[in-house]
């Protein structure tokens, strides 16, 4: 079992930056992938960055280039920077862990607010 923990979301003016991060305890041997999604009102769930054990990332196009992930595999955390920020980047955002195996169950977080003004 591992249990995901997400900080660091709300309120920034456009242009501005936001550094979300999340906490992985539990199991964490197990997590061979971890990144964030995000969620609008009235929009379909967004795979916004990913990054694998091995250091691997990949991005949604929408966030190429103002958005990075990094991760602490010593500290098991992950982290997502956000700059440039516009108010569509409004959203509840979403830290999970996928397990490693031909089956692999996905942990999530609780989910965290960030809210960009124009």
């Amino acid at each position: 079992q591992v249990q995901l923990v997400e900080s660091g979301g709300g309120l920034v003016q456009a242009g501005g930056s936001l550094r979300l991060s999340c906490a992985a305890s539990g199991s964490i041997s197990i997590i061979k992938d971890m990144g964030w999604y995000r969620q609008a009102p009235g929009k379909q769930r967004e795979m916004i960055a990913v990054v694998t054990s091995g250091g691997n990332t990949n991005y949604a196009d929408s966030v190429k280039g103002r958005f990075t992930i990094s991760r602490d595999n010593g500290r098991n955390t992950v982290a997502l920077q956000m700059n440039s920020l516009t108010p569509e980047d409004t959203a509840v955002y979403c830290c999970y862990g996928r397990e490693y195996g031909f089956s692999p169950r996905v942990y999530w977080g609780q989910g965290t607010q960030v809210t960009v003004s124009s």
